[in-house]
């Protein structure tokens, strides 16, 4: 089964689209390079001291501050820790394909207000949504598809069983 290493902090940079439900913000957001290399800096380290950060850049560990806080409220980036969902009792991931037949945003909208969705996007090809499932075990993930398979507009699911996870990083940087 999937085995991540230990939890440790990241830094999740955003899409350049805004994400649903936000006004156009994140999409208007322009970055100067020491926005980006701030962010470059925490993607190799979530937990580096703004201190340190300002001595890399050339800023103020409160330039630093400022600089992360407005990354972080303005959606560019978020800073998380990654887990190990086994070590947590989720013994069970999947992808779910998912195929509709309506609006695309209405069905994606449901899915991410799922608790146990943590993943969703709209995609070109096979599947019209793709979603992750991170759950206890194999009848709370059959307790979700059912869920998933019983919304209007959903015509069809496949599921694509984690076995094991062999790469998982959150460090493209910026561009």
């Amino acid at each position: 089964m999937a085995h991540t290493p230990a939890p440790q902090l990241s830094v999740v940079s955003r899409s350049r689209a805004a994400p649903a439900g936000r006004d156009g913000d994140l999409a208007r957001t322009v970055l100067d390079d020491l926005s980006k290399q701030i962010i470059e800096q925490l993607q190799q380290d979530g937990r580096r001291s703004y201190a340190a950060i300002g001595k890399a850049v050339g800023l103020s560990e409160a330039a630093v501050r400022q600089r992360v806080q407005r990354l972080v409220e303005a959606g560019v980036m978020q800073i998380v820790a990654v887990t190990d969902p086994m070590s947590l009792g989720f013994h069970r991931q999947t992808m779910v394909g998912v195929r509709c037949g309506g609006e695309l945003e209405r069905v994606a909208d449901h899915l991410a207000a799922m608790e146990e969705i943590d993943y969703v996007v709209i995609t070109a090809g096979s599947f019209d949504l793709l979603i992750e499932v991170v759950c206890e075990d194999d009848e709370q993930l059959l307790e979700i598809l059912s869920r998933v398979r019983g919304i209007p507009s959903v015509t069809a699911t496949e599921t694509f069983v984690y076995l094991k996870l062999c790469k998982q990083t959150y460090s493209w940087g910026t561009r």
